[in-house]
């Protein structure tokens, strides 16, 4: 038998094809066979794969049988203890493979005569080259069709017809040249692992196999359909259960415009080897972020980005560093970005890393929103260049450098020789990389020799000699494009580099533009009074090439509407350089209307309970009490909290703002949460001694994790700390014994009012830890191993909440540690909890436990003996009740609806009526002469506030309101009050002893029920 491998034609499949995301495409492979045989293996699959017990030999033998594939003796018996002859085996292969029989072509074997039963057989499998024939003794062909067939010669038969992949090396105990096909006849379940490979098969053994590779091929005629949900998720319709879609989610992430094989498992058990290409343009993820120079940063997806939002530079940010970005230009397939840092700020730092912050950026076709942090190194080792060289007529030329390069060098003429002489003229310099020299030149070739212009990492051009053509130009730039943003902007595009435009306005004079950029061939002029929404014709005057031709032009454009809704792309919360406090910084992705931005009722700052924040500059509704500041240049808002948050997680939401697009744009409802550890406070947390004989341990805690290997920035160096002014002596240790924490110790005296000093401390990420004012010198005072309160951070959010500031990191709380008083009222909290970052108390006061309305004149103290902990033990610093901490209360003043909601009183003649209410905590009027502004009442109809009396420190408030003459009141009358809880928590008119503005409230009453 022949060792060479043949590829059976007859068994090639269908090349696959693509399968478009979300679409689906058919992939099919299948055997060419003859319809009759196509039933016959069909009946077979019906009978044998419908069983579900464990098939015997027999069991095969009569499937096979039934197919017409195998056949008995004349006895009637299967013969499977019997070997199988080349002749029966030649039989199986031509029905397997629905072979034509073809006598004609074993008549090339001497002992195959034409009549003999096997001839037709044998030549099919000759002819499709599975099985061949060899010379005998005496030199002639033969068959040998009475001959046996052993084990790895039937294996590699059916490894061919079944085109099973053969691997180019193996280990098992089959002849050399049958090691690869036995190898994948194992794996493939054709022949057990364990038989004689060279002893003669038996017909038990070709059964067995014959079966498995039947199975082998009719799972290669079965077509699938594929679609692609995610790069996890597939789901498939096969062509045998096409009711049926199976779904499966894949251990391997597809990999996009690429073929994909996988490997799946059947709803009947069956593995199924799939392979199918998943393509799609949109980009699923950012493929890479690199700068090849110190001004440019590549980011390149894997497929199209929107260009709106991909060229959008609010989208991206330089983590940690002052570099701001000037544009970004998407490349024109799609799958690339550009980004540009400005001119006037610090370049990126040669071969050290930073990090890209990429948000908001949409792919093509809108179903992907690609964001992230992204680490790179700028590397830029490569001289700039000079890219092309362009006559701009006989009077200048324009030099295109490589790279972004410094205007120093350009703005040198002695820098540039044409023809190997100084050029004698002067040179606008465009950033980035543009020079346009201005020089009389003669018609013709020209070189030019550029020296001495560098890039921002210093390396400096290499002068090369640079050919480039001058022609006569007398005609002035045309205009061959107009592209308009919404009703106020439009970029025209030239057929040349225009040197100044005098003039631009659209439809009449009067409606005259500003010039913001001349860029190249591109002017970009915007417009005070909007073009018409119809075809509008722009007019240009007095536009100039550097040949100084000059020309009127105009061309006529229709806008586009900008129809794209702003959206907030980043929040922020960071601390006022000059107070500390800290401030809300909203990014919005595009220009937003200024007094739509700066409306404080547009923005909601609420607790991780939900409800609204707590600061000086929030009010009870959780909105900005002071309006935010627009800053049109950065498309940011400002809201300035007017002190510090607590530690913890916010939600800020934002709605209701619009674009300055001339039919504004209004936002979607937005919102986000801001994270606990960004407003946090850097720096030590506090610091306690521990004496332990004459050891002193000195324990130094940080507000956050810090490093603690060998790092330069690691906060177990010795040289960082100093103690009492001294630095540590050599006998000195500093070892971390919590993430956030080390321990100091010495033998040096350390006297009851030291100060611990750190210096260049970096915490967990990196990043060197800074007091408020920016100092790398971090400082606290040793104290003792007790954690005491903050005594001025102790608050009554609400009725319900109390919150306590430690000056260490707690782990654990014991509520009955602590006792709240409002004048001769003690109440122990209901239950207590911490924050995430162990620095601060909740205590709850619930149900029928709720603290008096009124706080003011609240404290706070413990018991003698606390439970209260941190981490090392240290129980926090008892307070005595005479000693008590004062609670600022921040509970806002209501109405109080317990009762009556208010109560009227008829003044004058039924023409006055005094309405009075009660409020939950004592209040005053702060010197607002006019309260009435702060009231709408309505009686029948509106009425109109004459008088609002606030008597000084009780709970009541009147108001006398004239009813309109119209109105004849009876007890049916409805008496409606309205009271502007924003205005007044704007002013805080009414507000109670503690300053908080009473809150806005609307009540209504029928006169019957109120008098």
């Amino acid at each position: 038998m022949s060792n060479k491998s043949y590829n059976l034609s007859k068994l090639q499949m269908n090349k696959m094809k693509d399968i478009q995301g979300g679409e689906t495409k058919v992939m099919k492979k299948f055997l060419t066979i003859a319809l009759s045989t196509a039933m016959a293996f069909s009946m077979f699959a019906s009978v044998a794969f419908g069983a579900e017990k464990e098939l015997t030999t027999q069991d095969k033998y009569d499937a096979l049988t039934k197919a017409g594939i195998f056949a008995g003796y004349t006895d009637g018996t299967a013969g499977l203890d019997k070997e199988m002859t080349r002749g029966q085996f030649a039989k199986v292969v031509t029905k397997l493979l629905s072979l034509e029989e073809d006598a004609a072509a074993a008549s090339k074997y001497t002992d195959v005569t034409a009549n003999n039963w096997a001839a037709g057989f044998i030549g099919a499998a000759s002819k499709a080259g599975l099985m061949e024939g060899f010379l005998n003794q005496k030199g002639k062909t033969i068959f040998d069709y009475n001959g046996n067939v052993t084990v790895e010669q039937m294996a590699k038969v059916l490894v061919v017809a079944t085109k099973l992949d053969v691997p180019a090396t193996a280990d098992n105990g089959a002849s050399a040249w049958a090691k690869g096909y036995v190898d994948a006849a194992i794996k493939a379940g054709l022949i057990p692992a364990d038989a004689n490979f060279k002893a003669a098969a038996t017909r038990a053994q070709l059964v067995d196999a014959t079966y498995v590779a039947n199975e082998i091929i009719e799972a290669s005629k079965i077509s699938y359909e594929v679609k692609v949900v995610d790069a996890n998720n597939i789901e498939v319709t096969f062509s045998d259960a096409k009711d049926k879609v199976e779904k499966f989610k894949l251990d391997k992430a597809l990999e996009a415009n690429k073929e994909n094989t996988v490997t799946v498992k059947r709803e009947n058990g069956k593995e199924v080897t799939l392979k199918f290409t998943w393509t799609i343009t949109a980009a699923n993820k950012i493929e890479s972020v690199k700068a090849d120079n110190l001004k440019e940063i590549l980011v390149t997806f894997d497929g199209e980005v929107d260009t709106k939002t991909a060229g959008n530079k609010d989208n991206y940010d330089i983590l940690n560093k002052s570099e701001s970005i000037k544009s970004v230009t998407v490349a024109n397939d799609k799958k690339s970005a550009l980004i540009l840092l400005d001119e006037a700020d610090t370049s990126l730092t040669n071969q050290k890393e930073a990090t890209l912050k990429v948000s908001n950026v949409q792919n093509s076709d809108k179903t992907k929103t690609l964001s992230g942090e992204y680490k790179f190194t700028p590397i830029d080792v490569k001289t700039p260049e000079v890219k092309e060289v362009k006559g701009l007529g006989t009077k200048a030329f324009k030099v295109v450098f490589s790279e972004p390069v410094k205007k120093a060098g350009v703005f040198a003429t002695s820098n540039f020789k044409v023809d190997g002489k100084v050029v004698n003229g002067s040179v606008e310099y465009k950033y980035p990389n543009v020079a346009i020299v201005s020089t009389a030149l003669e018609v013709g070739t020209h070189k030019l020799t550029v020296s001495n212009v560098e890039d921002f990492s210093g390396l400096k051009v290499v002068p090369v000699e640079q050919e480039f053509t001058v022609a006569e130009d007398t005609e002035a730039p045309q205009i061959v494009a107009a592209t308009t943003n919404d009703l106020k902007e439009v970029t025209l595009e030239f057929n040349e580099t225009v040197k100044s435009v005098e003039k631009v306005y659209h439809n009449a004079k009067v409606n005259g533009g500003t010039i913001t950029e001349v860029n190249d061939n591109k002017v970009t002029v915007t417009f005070s009074n909007p073009m018409n929404m119809n075809e509008n014709t722009i007019f240009v005057e007095g536009v100039v090439d550097y040949s100084g031709n000059k020309a009127n032009r105009e061309v006529k454009v229709t806008p586009t509407l900008d129809v794209e809704r702003p959206t907030v792309s980043k929040v922020e919360i960071k601390q006022d350089d000059t107070s500390k406090d800290h401030k809300i910084v909203i990014d919005f992705s595009k220009s937003v209307d200024k007094a739509s931005a700066e409306t404080a009722s547009y923005y909601t700052l609420k607790n991780s309970d939900g409800k609204a924040a707590s600061a000086d500059g929030l009010n009870s509704d959780g909105h900005p009490v002071t309006k935010p500041v627009y800053n049109a240049d950065k498309k940011t808002v400002t809201i300035n909290l007017a002190s510090k948050l607590d530690e913890g997680t916010y939600t800020l939401e934002v709605n209701s703002v619009k674009d300055t697009a001339y039919v504004p744009n209004t936002m979607l409802p937005f919102t986000t949460s801001v994270k606990a550890s960004v407003a946090v406070d850097n720096g030590i947390a506090r610091a306690w001694l521990v004496k332990d004989g004459s050891e002193k341990n000195i324990y130094v805690q940080y507000k956050k994790a810090v490093k603690t290997d060998d790092s330069a920035g690691s906060a177990t160096v010795k040289a960082k700390y100093t103690v009492g002014g001294n630095k540590l002596n050599d006998e000195a240790t500093v070892v971390a014994v919590a993430g956030d924490t080390v321990r100091i110790t010495t033998t040096q005296s350390v006297t009851d009012d030291a100060y611990v000093e750190a210096t260049l401390i970096q915490d967990i990420d990196g990043n060197y830890i800074t007091t408020n004012a920016g100092s790398y010198v971090l400082k606290a005072q040793i104290g003792k191993d007790k954690v005491k309160v903050v005594t001025d951070s102790v608050k009554a959010t609400s009725r319900e909440k109390v919150e306590v500031k430690f000056a260490g990191k707690l782990t654990s709380v014991d509520k009955t540690d602590f006792r709240v008083k409002v004048g001769d009222n003690v109440q122990t909290p209901s239950s207590a909890s911490l924050s995430s970052d162990g620095t601060i108390v909740y205590l709850n006061f619930n149900d029928t436990n709720k603290l008096p309305a009124d706080l003011h004149g609240a404290v706070i103290y413990t018991v003698a003996q606390t439970n209260t902990q941190d981490g090392f033990g240290s129980k926090i610093e008892a307070i005595d009740a005479e000693h008590a901490v004062a609670v600022a209360n921040k509970v806002v003043p209501e109405i109080d609806t317990a009762g009556q909601a208010f109560r009227v009183v008829s003044a004058t003649d039924a023409t006055y009526y005094d309405i009075t209410f009660n409020t939950t905590a004592i209040v005053n009027n702060n010197n607002t002469t006019d309260l009435t502004k702060l009231f709408t009442v309505l009686i029948g109809k509106d009425a109109t506030v004459t008088e609002v009396f606030v008597p000084q420190d009780t709970k009541k408030i009147t108001l006398r309101v004239k009813k309109d003459d119209s109105v004849t009141v009876s007890d049916a009358t409805l008496f409606r009050v309205e009271f502007k809880g924003s205005a007044n928590s704007d002013v805080k008119a009414i507000a109670d002893r503690d300053g908080n503005a009473l809150k806005g409230f609307t009540e209504g009453l029928e006169y019957g029920s109120a008098k």
